[in-house]
């Protein structure tokens, strides 16, 4: 089984180009792979595989096995994928995925993909000013689905806070019945944040581009942001812009490929 791993801003998958083959198992093969010292390591994997609606599918995995609905900076990397590895000659394509097509917009230099925009659709803010209370400690957070569920926590000096246990509690509190991403935010002024992310079934990761998405629009809904807005996250900036259209734009990048035996992991 040849595979590719990529990262955007150091949120890395490992990819499968299942245009002709789907692979089995993708649930327990993503928990086995995902393990850094037992496996190759990664956030999860992904799915490359046609689609009847769109130009590309995608599936992702987490690490913990559990699929998620989009995965912003996973469709960066597959519009990179797709297009440098000759599977497209587009620079505008469409990925379906489970929440929605999405339209990817191809910044191409000397025939290499040097970022791509996602138009991530219409967000849904269900909640600016709920409340939650995690070890005592009273959180106040904006719900926001892109489609996948946000809880997101504005916040002081996040690079000092621990976010795991937080972050652990807050992910499978009651309040978020398919459990949540929580995006723990510090405000520098009206076009530029700061966001630490613990994702859903993966833990804190470097980055993670629908969680940044969800930190603008709970920004901008608060009244604490313009619409255009750079998000710092641990792995280096993403552009979000959050007008008629909520569109993110970031970089992808190759880091190896490989091949594994199916029969070690199966």
């Amino acid at each position: 089984m040849k595979f590719t791993k990529m990262q955007g801003l150091g949120n890395d998958y490992i990819y499968f180009n299942c245009m002709e083959k789907e692979i089995g198992h993708p649930e327990e093969l993503s928990i086995q792979l995902s393990q850094y010292h037992f496996g190759i390591g990664a956030d999860g994997i992904v799915l490359i595989l046609p689609s009847e609606i769109a130009d590309f599918r995608m599936r992702m995995f987490n690490a913990d096995g559990s699929e998620g609905k989009m995965c912003g900076n996973a469709s960066r990397c597959i519009g990179k994928y797709v297009y440098e590895r000759g599977l497209t000659d587009k620079t505008e394509l469409t990925l379906e995925t489970l929440s929605g097509v999405k339209q990817l917009q191809l910044q191409v230099q000397d025939k290499k993909v040097t970022s791509v925009s996602v138009n991530m659709g219409e967000p849904k803010v269900r909640d600016v000013n709920a409340t939650l209370i995690i070890d005592g400690v009273e959180y106040q957070y904006t719900d926001v689905s892109v489609g996948n569920p946000h809880c997101v926590i504005f916040s002081h000096n996040i690079d000092e806070m621990d976010l795991e246990t937080p972050g652990r509690k807050i992910e499978v509190n009651e309040k978020f019945p398919e459990r949540t991403n929580v995006e723990f935010v510090e405000l520098i002024n009206r076009n530029f944040i700061k966001m630490r992310v613990w994702e859903r079934g993966s833990g804190e990761t470097m980055a993670c581009g629908t969680g940044a998405c969800a930190s603008v629009v709970a920004a901008v809904e608060n009244g604490f942001c313009d619409q255009d807005v750079t998000v710092l996250l641990k792995g280096g900036p993403l552009h979000i812009s959050y007008g008629k259209d909520l569109i993110m734009t970031g970089p992808a990048a190759f880091v190896f490929d490989g091949e594994i035996n199916e029969e070690d992991f199966s």
